[in-house]
């Protein structure tokens, strides 16, 4: 009878690792499919009702990003704000094209500028491209270390 056990639990554990191994590989892809993917960083249409000149303008700005000639890009989106001052995804085609360019600083106000002026779009708001420039109510965000001087110049006591 001594031989039968062990004989029961190898055959258990031959049946049970394909299971697991089934198991944790479609544990694995689940979680990787739900891992949010980063979204392209695309231009914008302008809201309807706005002139054809500028529509045209942000039709070859779009044109001219995708071909990642982004110099070019930012001239037609600047020619665009200039003509809807008012408009959010005018200003936020024009901060992708300086982000893209690298002028950094300029972009985040171009986004600032667009997410205050397009409140309710989604797609503003959650833009890969603005989230690193946190809140629109605090400029820049300074990483505070223990002992580094304060804005005051004075170190804070422990």
């Amino acid at each position: 009878m001594r031989r039968g056990k062990p004989l029961r639990e190898r055959n258990a554990v031959r049946t049970c690792l394909p299971m697991l191994g089934v198991i944790l590989v479609l544990a694995a892809s689940v979680s990787c499919s739900w891992t949010s993917k980063a979204k392209p960083l695309v231009p914008l249409a302008l809201e309807s009702g706005v002139k054809p000149q500028v529509m045209t303008l942000t039709e070859q700005g779009t044109l001219a990003y995708h071909a990642k000639q982004f110099d070019e890009a930012k001239q037609y989106f600047s020619k665009a704000v200039a003509e809807v001052p008012q408009s959010g995804p005018a200003h936020y085609n024009y901060a992708l094209a300086l982000y893209a360019l690298g002028d950094t600083e300029q972009a985040r106000q171009q986004f600032m500028e667009a997410a205050n002026l397009a409140p309710g779009d989604q797609v503003i708001w959650d833009s890969p491209a603005l989230r690193p420039y946190g809140d629109p109510e605090s400029p820049r965000k300074y990483k505070q270390f223990p002992g580094a001087p304060t804005r005051s110049g004075v170190a804070p006591r422990y």
